[in-house]
């Protein structure tokens, strides 16, 4: 439980929302009514039970027993064990007991062999750490409680929070949050390289954990008796909760960090399979490392902006086969629990997802299938919200036999020389490099990491030479990532000399994007350019920038800047006043604050021009404070005699205005209607559009700065990269025209009325206590109005969408046809819609 967001609202064509109003007595009574929660078609949702916070406190994790009772923790008090009424019964049936023994506080526990594992994240009991509480004598009755180890480090939101029983049931895995650092291991899947790894000095904003270096954010699997510890995996911002899947992969929900959003390093919230022997980026600031970069893993799916709590595979719920299969994945700030459909491709898996419960407020906090009786639970409360435990069961009339998932042909055989590669790590091997150097060059990235965990593991004299010697580009491409994190400052020059001989011509966007990392990694870790290696690299990557990818052109243009390219500033200002999103022009801005040459008495001009409008750019709690660092040391590489020259744009106070993002000049064109349009959408849909017009007219309309398409723009709007399969080309245009037509129930916003008659819309994003705090104002996250809930009259659906219309009135037709063709082929610039023919 964490964070404040903000949703921005594209409709989505779904059922409208409810016209229930919510009254000042239902608002002061206990937990969110079932009136005001939307669930999917054909299931019911009961609420069994309101705590009474004052006795009972604020719930926030649970798992079941082996007699079908559920056992919960208040987040400050103590554990309860729970007997839910029978199927037919009445919510009253519901028994609660208190365990009466001095521990409780955990955010994560499982029943596993008679003992309940669970983690406690606070100062409360014997402090932080990971406890066994049993049943001595066979009673029924908890009677021990026992610290099995404690953690070092600061209480907070982002310690120590999962427990999960292994698929064999003879270990449990932890989920423990970047707050906590490593405890010691007896063995580490993770090749101990880690570092923060990053070519440029970061920027920090408002510096929250500021101090916390890699590693951290981890994975673990303990014995059951607390002896033997194992790191998983690294890099996790914090990562709430995880669940198995059947076929024995691990998946999480690991958190974003909501003060960098609308910038170029804001990651969402994602699902995440937990691989063995990875590291997820995450650092701190500015420095967190890109999906692109693959000394990384991936994610599977991004879900977008949110606070991840518990999570929970349906397996054994009474349910259509396909919600027995989906990832339940629980969001705290906006009241939503999805269902995540995964599908296996290739080592990994790919995922798509829908909102099964939602509800304002709804702050949930775990979620449970009970084998006893197959229903979900799940759980609201936690910051001493207002807690409840609710039933969800299918009432429809489908087939709920079971139907599992399963991996086979080729996709099997991937998953297989994943999982022995994995065996590798952590685990030196005479066979290991054998078996693991030709899948190096494997077209499956995630074999490709395997494979470099499992060659980190093995001593680097061993290895060494090969590398150096390898002539397969791909392979020489992972097998010098490895010699980079892991080799030796004396074997600089052979590994620049190696990577000097691997061609750009014929690599893939994704190859040179690792061709470049690695040169990044050489330069880090085994020691700075000389002077001759600096001159060679600038000529071999100058003439990629700018690149048409925009993660390689951000990459290229940091690296430029490192390497003192006298042609840098002059391509890359441009960039930073024209590109179409705020994300984009920061992130060439932040590196090109440090630039040392190039630089002329227009281009300084040029550039400092920049800060008055990003002024009014808008983003999470640190956004200003990342521009205001991008200036502060900008002007510190100025002589005095350029910073009298530019005081006056220096001193320049911004003028208000809406932000606007790219070079493409708008004036009002009209007011188009879906009728006008339609016409055009066949034909002018053939082929022959334009993508770059397209992503900038994406840009200078504003959709950049509130939602994401194919990894690039703001986060505030749900991501837009899957549109194409949910609507057709009408639909999506008249969503655009018309958003208050039909407004989703995922994206909806509230109105709230107010006893003293005030009236306020938006949309609940933080709960603490009896407060709400609502943001009201889409283009800015940090527009907040705190609302005591006693205070409130009455709460409604909203019949108006915070997405304004009009939005494209400044466009011509083909404009508006290049924006569709860019939204529909997902910003691909080899989609079929942009084809010549």
């Amino acid at each position: 439980m964490m964070t404040t967001r903000l949703p921005l609202l594209l409709l989505a064509l779904l059922t409208p929302s409810s016209a229930l109003q919510l009254r000042a007595d239902d608002i002061a009574a206990a937990a969110t009514p079932v009136s005001l929660i939307h669930v999917a078609k054909d299931f019911k949702v009961e609420l069994l039970y309101s705590v009474p916070k004052g006795q009972e406190g604020s719930w926030v994790s649970m798992c079941h027993d082996d007699k079908g009772r559920l056992l919960v923790s208040d987040q400050y008090g103590r554990l309860y064990r729970v007997t839910p009424p029978a199927a037919d019964g009445s919510p009253s049936d519901t028994k609660i007991e208190q365990i009466d023994l001095p521990i409780g506080a955990a955010q994560g526990m499982v029943f596993a062999k008679g003992s309940i594992y669970l983690q406690v994240n606070g100062d409360e009991f014997q402090g932080r750490g990971l406890y066994r509480v049993s049943d001595t004598n066979g009673d029924d009755k908890f009677d021990k409680v026992e610290l099995v180890r404690g953690y070092t480090g600061t209480s907070g939101e982002h310690g120590p929070h999962g427990v999960v029983l292994a698929p064999d049931g003879e270990s449990i895995y932890l989920t423990v949050g970047n707050q906590t650092p490593l405890p010691e291991f007896n063995k580490s899947r993770v090749p101990q390289l880690w570092q923060e790894d990053i070519l440029l000095p970061r920027i920090i904003g408002r510096g929250f954990m500021r101090d916390a270096m890699a590693p951290r954010g981890w994975v673990a699997k303990v014995s059951l008796d607390g002896k033997n510890w194992e790191l998983i995996t690294t890099g996790f911002r914090n990562e709430y909760d995880a669940a198995f899947n059947r076929m024995g992969d691990l998946f999480t929900f690991d958190a974003d960090m909501e003060w960098d959003m609308n910038t170029p390093w804001y990651r969402p919230t994602r699902v995440c399979q937990v691989f063995s022997g990875a590291d997820y980026g995450w650092r701190n600031g500015s420095a967190k490392w890109p999906v692109r970069w693959e000394d990384g893993a991936p994610p599977v799916v991004d879900i977008g902006p949110g606070s991840p709590t518990g999570v929970s595979f349906g397996y054994g719920a009474k349910f259509p086969a396909k919600y027995q299969e989906a990832f339940y994945i629980c969001d705290w700030s906006y009241g939503k629990l999805y269902a995540v459909h995964t599908t296996p491709k290739g080592a990994g898996y790919t995922a798509v997802f829908e909102e099964f419960i939602s509800g304002q407020p709804l702050p949930l906090t775990d979620c449970i299938v009970n084998p006893a009786d197959g229903a979900l639970y799940f759980t609201i409360g936690g910051r001493r919200t207002q807690s409840g435990l609710y039933r969800v069961t299918y009432i429809g009339k489908e087939d709920i036999a079971e139907k599992p998932i399963t991996v086979t042909g080729d996709t099997q055989a991937l998953h297989e020389l994943r999982r022995s590669l994995e065996a590798y790590h952590g685990v030196q091997d005479p066979t290991a490099i054998d078996a693991a150097w030709p899948q190096l060059g494997h077209a499956d990235r995630i074999i490709r990491n395997a494979a470099r965990a499992a060659i980190e593991s093995q001593p680097v004299a061993q290895w060494e030479a090969r590398a150096l010697s390898e002539t397969q580009p791909r392979i020489a491409l992972t097998a010098l990532m490895a010699l980079c994190r892991a080799g030796d400052p004396a074997q600089q020059t052979r590994v620049v000399e190696a990577l000097d001989r691997i061609p750009i011509e014929g690599l893939s966007v994704q190859d040179l994007n690792t061709l470049v990392r690695d040169y990044v990694l050489c330069y880090l870790r085994l020691g700075a350019p000389s002077s001759s290696q600096k001159k060679h690299s600038i000529s071999r990557f100058s003439p990629l920038f700018p690149h048409s990818d925009v993660g390689l052109s951000q990459d290229l243009c940091e690296l430029l800047v490192y390497l003192e390219d006298d042609a840098v500033v002059a391509k890359g200002v441009p960039l930073v006043n024209s590109a179409p999103t705020q994300e984009e022009q920061i992130g060439y801005a932040k590196s090109l604050r440090l630039a040392k040459s190039g630089w002329t008495p227009e281009l300084r001009e040029s550039f400092f021009k920049w800060f008055p409008r990003a002024a009014n750019y808008t983003g999470g709690a640190s956004f200003g404070l990342f521009i205001e660092d991008i200036k502060r040391d900008a002007i510190a590489g100025l002589s005095q005699e350029e910073k009298a020259a530019l005081q006056p744009i220096l001193s320049a106070k911004p003028e208000a205005k809406a932000p606007v993002f790219g070079a493409k000049a708008l004036a009002f064109e009209k007011n188009w209607s879906v009728a006008e349009l339609e016409k055009s959408l066949g034909v002018g849909l053939e082929g022959g559009r334009n993508f770059e017009n397209g992503r900038n007219c994406f840009g200078a309309v504003g959709c950049f700065a509130c939602h994401r398409l194919n990894m690039e723009g703001g986060a505030v709007g749900p991501d837009l990269t899957s549109v194409s399969g949910k609507f057709s080309p009408r639909d999506l245009l008249e969503s655009i025209i018309e958003p208050s037509k039909e407004i989703s129930d995922q994206y909806g916003s509230i109105t709230f009325t107010m006893k003293d008659g005030n009236i306020i819309m938006g949309r609940i994003v933080n709960m603490k206590d009896d407060v709400v705090q609502v943001n009201t104002n889409m283009m800015d996250p940090n527009a907040l109005a705190p609302l005591n809930r006693s205070e409130i009259k009455s709460m409604e659906p909203s019949k108006m969408s915070m997405m304004p219309p009009g939005l494209i009135n400044t466009l011509k037709e083909d404009d508006i046809l290049d924006l569709l063709a860019y939204l529909l082929s997902k910003g691909d610039p080899k989609h079929p819609y942009f084809s010549t023919k």
